[in-house]
């Protein structure tokens, strides 16, 4: 999604406002229900955060930094666990990523 993407490349900023329901559904040609169910979403996974009729705003802190810190920790704690160093553990996440 669009939104996912300006926050995670720093074009949407923590507590930039986003445009209403409305505004957004009839920029994108899309009923007001999709675009109603994407931002609910959106603030269930932490990425923008509603604040009454005052609107929608991008989150102060993308969940997924969290996420994926406490993933990366875990990993290198293996890593280390099983005598695997740091380039050799850095070639498996290239791997995984293909």
């Amino acid at each position: 999604m669009q939104i996912i993407e300006g926050v995670r490349e720093g074009r949407l900023t923590p507590g930039t406002r986003l445009p209403t329901v409305r505004e957004l559904a009839t920029q994108l040609s899309m009923a007001v229900n999709t675009v109603a169910r994407a931002y609910r979403e959106l603030e269930s996974a932490g990425i923008v955060e509603t604040r009454g009729r005052f609107g929608t705003f991008v989150a102060r802190a993308d969940p997924a930094d969290s996420a994926m810190a406490s993933a990366a920790h875990a990993y290198a704690a293996t890593a280390r666990s099983l005598g695997v160093d740091k380039a050799a553990a850095l070639e498996y996440v290239e791997a995984a990523f293909g």
